[in-house]
């Protein structure tokens, strides 16, 4: 039952967060989303990087 109820709180944030980044969030251009995709790659693999050496250590 505890389950069911984080989930359904899970869920209602997420419809929240969904709707106010659709009123807020304003437009990028182009070059501004090149620009950002290009640190994405480099970023995951920062991250899974440091996950295998946090696992190994731990």
């Amino acid at each position: 039952m505890a389950l069911l109820k984080i989930l359904a709180v899970l869920a209602i944030c997420l419809f929240v967060v969904v709707k106010l980044t659709e009123r807020v969030g304003k437009e990028r251009s182009m070059s501004q989303m090149q620009s950002l995709s290009k640190w994405i790659l480099p970023l995951v693999g920062i991250s899974l990087v440091l996950q295998l050496i946090y696992s190994m250590v731990g």
